[in-house]
């Protein structure tokens, strides 16, 4: 119990690249209304308010591809600190920014430790996380995310009352705080063990199995031991392929994993939660709802509570149903207030505004609309949202996982720049329709993953071989391949003495007794 504590500790505590990524969500949407932003940036509206917003993304997209490298060269934590420094960077440039095309350059290079972050923390989570709670702890990532956004759009509602241009600059100087904090705690966190493994530190790797897995870091304990045995069996089996990392990233083999990843991360921003999130007051002042600083932050406290329940159930639930849930629900309330605003919406008559259909009476309307826009936002906390950082990492081996994970949260930031260049566009030349694309769409990704996706809860990350190699047809469960017990199984062989070819030698840490512990394991 104490060591599963110290587990959720570590993972929460890196989660706070989450917040960060949560502050790049409502970095814009707290301005976008306030007459100093308007004013001083030349009021952007459709593409290059678009630019603006999607920049963020652009600079995601290159950090995400050069995590692989760093993130395997460096260690995962390691990586993590450098994303860090590029944000307080970032932060500081937008805060002083002069004109847009500073501010855009703020953001891309912010941008960069979002893509960073974003692919090795839940990899770090995914790797120092036991099978039973692995959902449940990279879960906490999407958790801190969800806080990020409220967080930082409360501090640009207060801000919002002031009279300068503080109104935006102080929100995107306070950003850098949660980045600080991170930097200097990681310092105190263990690295990887698989990553550990990937360079032979064979001792380390038990030292640390030892300290998240047993209450008195136990070396000795059979189930550090049989983690220990299947990782160093993985590595063994990887190296005997003898290609390089990249040849068997485009394997026969791995093709499948890779695409099913890059699938997640590209349908979760093709859910529409972009257009709620980022452009929440267009969409709520195109219902007609005025005081929509206020009016928001209701959105995404709504956004918090609806991720609760899979932080505690989604290695329960699995990640295949919590997807096909969320996409029939979503889909459901997109169409409905696609279909309120065709059906009580009217052209505006006043120009220069960044939505060109709006409610203007029906009071019953503009408030579903906004009631849809909370329930989808939390149908997809609840099942998009945390499942799109969950399953790339947890379905590719150690050698290629970086880049894997990378290229996947690369299709993420691609996909998720695109729609935000071209969403206030799109707005503003087919309102309420774009609402019926997005519930289109969702329909056509509850199929891919009905067909497609298949359930990983409950098992190791070692075990996922099996899964896409030996599983039966996918669309025949919704339960996907039920967990074999292999770990437990070699622990109690383990325990019954049975294993005596390897002997592993464990130099102990500098406050440990060093006696080089041996134990036999096979």
């Amino acid at each position: 119990m104490v060591r599963i504590l110290n587990i959720y500790t570590i993972s929460a505590f890196v989660a706070l690249a989450g917040v960060i990524y949560g502050f790049d969500v409502s970095s814009m949407s707290g301005v976008l209304g306030t007459e100093e932003y308007k004013n001083f940036y030349g009021n952007p509206l459709g593409t290059r308010q678009g630019a603006i917003t999607g920049a963020i993304a652009a600079g995601s997209l290159v950090g995400a591809l050069s995590s692989s490298y760093l993130g395997d060269w460096l260690s995962r934590k390691v990586a993590i600190q450098v994303g860090t420094v590029f944000w307080c960077i970032g932060a500081g440039v937008q805060a002083s920014s002069n004109s847009v095309g500073m501010l855009i350059a703020g953001r891309i290079i912010s941008g960069l430790c979002i893509g960073i972050t974003s692919t090795l923390v839940p990899i770090y989570q995914s790797e120092i996380a036991p099978r039973k709670i692995r959902g449940r702890v990279v879960s906490l990532l999407h958790f801190a995310i969800a806080w990020g956004i409220l967080i930082q759009y409360l501090i640009e509602y207060g801000c919002s009352f002031l009279n300068s241009q503080a109104v935006f600059r102080l929100p995107w100087a306070i950003q850098s705080v949660p980045a600080i904090m991170l930097f200097i705690g990681l310092f105190w966190l263990p690295r990887s063990p698989r990553w550990l493994a990937s360079k032979d530190r064979w001792d380390e790797v038990l030292t640390v199995l030892a300290f998240l897995r047993t209450p008195n870091s136990d070396i000795n304990e059979p189930l550090v031991l049989a983690e220990y045995k299947e990782i160093e069996e993985q590595i063994r089996i990887e190296r005997e392929l003898d290609v390089s990392s990249y040849q068997e990233l485009f394997s026969k083999k791995m093709r499948k994993r890779l695409f099913l990843g890059m699938a997640v991360q590209g349908l979760s921003q093709l859910t529409g939660i972009n257009v709620i999130l980022y452009f929440i007051v267009y969409v709520l002042q195109s219902a007609g709802i005025n005081h929509t600083l206020l009016v928001s932050s209701i959105l995404y406290i709504m956004f918090i509570v609806a991720t609760i329940p899979t932080i505690i159930w989604t290695d329960r639930w699995g990640r295949r149903s919590s997807l096909l849930v969320g996409s029939v629900i979503i889909a459901f309330w997109l169409y409905v207030m696609g279909g309120i605003l065709a059906r009580f919406g009217e052209p505006t008559q006043v120009q220069n505004l960044p939505y060109t259909w709006v409610i203007v009476r029906h009071p019953a309307a503009r408030h579903t609309v906004q009631a849809g826009a909370y329930l989808a936002s939390a149908a997809f906390a609840m099942s998009w949202g945390p499942i799109e950082w969950i399953y790339p990492p947890e379905i590719m081996p150690v050698r290629i996982r970086t880049k894997a994970v990378s290229l996947s949260t690369a299709t993420n930031w691609t996909v998720s720049f695109t729609v935000s260049l071209v969403v206030p566009l799109l707005y503003r030349k087919i309102s309420w329709r774009l609402f019926m694309i997005y519930g289109s769409l969702n329909v056509a990704s509850f199929f891919f993953v009905l067909f497609f996706i298949p359930e990983t809860k409950q098992r190791t990350l070692e075990e996922m071989d099996e899964i896409f190699e030996h599983g039966g047809p996918i669309w025949r469960s919704f339960r996907g391949i039920r967990y074999t017990g292999q770990l437990d199984q070699l622990a109690r062989e383990i325990e019954q003495g049975k294993f005596t070819r390897r002997t592993v030698h464990v130099d102990l840490c500098d406050d440990v007794e060093r006696n080089g512990r041996r134990k036999s394991v096979r």
